[in-house]
């Protein structure tokens, strides 16, 4: 069970810190809010890509799960944006 929380976090920061170099703007949220950014764009990018059927569910790494996470951090930045639009 630690090993997974590891990994979900090394993912999830990962995945973040792509999410906020690929969407240009500046985002005060440090190093924690880039892993939470990134851990739940995963689980979103692991709901839209099992939806799509272009993923499945698994306990390995494959580049498609990593590119789907980065996708679904991407969204979810950008909802962020949108609903934190001028309160900085």
């Amino acid at each position: 069970m630690a090993a997974y929380v590891i990994y979900l976090v090394i993912i999830g920061l990962v995945a973040g810190a792509v999410a906020r170099l690929l969407v240009p703007g500046r985002d005060p949220i440090g190093v924690l809010g880039t892993i939470v950014l990134g851990v739940v764009g995963s689980f979103l990018g692991g709901f839209l890509g099992d939806e799509f059927q272009l993923h499945h569910w698994s306990h390995t790494f494959h580049a498609g799960g990593i590119l789907w996470s980065i996708l679904g951090a991407v969204v979810v930045l950008l909802i962020a944006r949108l609903t934190t639009h001028g309160r900085a």
